[in-house]
């Protein structure tokens, strides 16, 4: 019975969030005089032939991969009670650079493949770590400076493109880097689709997939299943007693900077050697932002970020079909939004319905703090606080702050013991 309240309430957020979006957007919609049965029976619409209905498909999968890593890259920060918003600019410089680097050797393919990757996490891991040092040695907020090292970083790699990394000729109406070569490309898994018996789609369906699935394993075993994972939840809840308790909080706010930015530099591959195979100034950009509102979405779960990621690659899909129809475009924007604000609420409803039933006696809420959504300057006492990190709970948004008194720290003293 536990597990099956723990889930529903795991459940309960994201899904009334959707709900709320979807009612929302309606309203908004029916304001517009659009007709809102009529925009989502296109946004469902697939096509008619095999081979269409294949490549929606492909194009949702193609769209989620990055959401999915950028989205996994913020909650890693969320977990220690951190605010990771310098993924934008941590994936565009790794990624420039990457393209840069992958395009000026010639190696055998995965040896190219991996070297490019390598690069690309590096760079961004680096650029995060900036935050982390600023944070642990001046006290500077890591929400300011991500945002100031965002400007830096997409200014570094616009001058990289239209200078030193340059490969396009002058006059062309797209700059870009110059073109990886073939043994840099990752395959493309369309395969599958023959071997299922499907339609093959004209697309190709990114092969980084894959890499996305095993990271999002791996990071899940990581924080979930680990001393280090532990540790980090622990910092993040309260920085004083996990120190107490032999863990060096600030180094753990280091690493955690440095994994989040290594995550996010991932986020531009999928795109850059499935696709691309150079950084161009049409590259995709805002997936560092989107991946905020995925994560929470997420509830910060690899399982529930790969949902949330599939939920907006829909939506972004949906972008041409109903321009097709001469529906406006900023249909999808509306949705998007409202899932943003009603996640943000749901969550915050489902934090405090939790903690009700802890009072009563009748739940341990152990998803309470881990869900991300969690404001600058909320705190959360009593037994929300012990039940989250008893239970593995992940780290909140910037600025969380838990009050005990004096027995709840008796209790956490006891259970550590333990």
């Amino acid at each position: 019975m536990n597990v099956l309240r723990r889930i529903g309430l795991a459940l309960f957020a994201p899904v009334l969030a959707i709900v709320v979006a979807v009612v929302i957007s309606s309203a908004v919609m029916a304001a517009l005089q659009v007709n809102p049965f009529r925009v989502f029976e296109v946004m469902f619409d697939f096509g008619e032939t095999p081979a269409q209905q294949t490549t929606a498909i492909v194009v949702i999968l193609n769209r989620a991969v990055p959401l999915f890593l950028a989205g996994l890259a913020v909650s890693i920060a969320f977990r220690m009670g951190l605010f990771n918003i310098g993924v934008e600019g941590q994936y565009r410089l790794a990624t420039v650079l990457a393209a840069g680097v992958g395009a000026a050797v010639a190696l055998p393919g995965p040896l190219h493949v991996l070297l490019i990757v390598l690069v690309a996490m590096a760079v961004a891991a680096l650029w995060a770590g900036l935050v982390a040092v600023l944070k642990v040695t001046r006290g500077v907020s890591e929400v300011i400076s991500s945002i100031m090292l965002n400007v830096i970083a997409l200014g570094i790699a616009s001058y990289l493109l239209t200078g030193p990394l340059r490969g396009s000729p002058e006059g062309a109406s797209i700059i870009s880097t110059a073109e990886i070569p073939e043994s840099g490309w990752m395959p493309s898994l369309n395969g599958v689709f023959g071997a299922l018996g499907l339609a093959t789609p004209p697309r190709q369906l990114y092969g980084f997939l894959l890499v996305a699935v095993v990271v999002g394993v791996v990071i899940a075993v990581l924080l979930n299943r680990t001393r280090f994972g532990f540790d980090l939840r622990a910092a993040g809840l309260s920085p004083s007693a996990a120190s107490a308790s032999g863990v060096d909080s600030r180094g753990m706010v280091v690493k955690t900077m440095l994994l989040s930015g290594a995550v996010a530099g991932l986020i531009g591959m999928p795109d850059l050697l499935g696709s691309t195979h150079a950084y161009t100034t049409d590259f995709t950009s805002g997936l560092g932002f989107l991946g905020i509102a995925v994560a929470l979405l997420g509830r910060n779960k690899p399982v529930g970020i790969a949902l949330g990621a599939l939920l907006f690659a829909f939506l972004d899909r949906s972008l041409v079909p109903l321009q097709i129809q001469d529906f406006p475009a900023s249909v999808v924007t509306i949705i998007q939004g409202t899932i943003v604000l009603a996640v943000v609420i749901a969550n915050e409803i489902a934090r405090r319905v939790a903690l009700r039933a802890a009072e009563r006696g009748s739940a341990v809420p152990a998803i309470v703090a881990g869900d991300g959504s969690t404001g600058p300057g909320q705190s959360a006492s009593g037994a929300a606080s012990t039940g989250g990190a008893a239970d593995g709970g992940e780290g909140t948004g910037a600025g969380v702050s838990r009050t005990a008194g004096a027995g709840q720290r008796s209790d956490e003293r006891q259970e550590t013991g333990a």
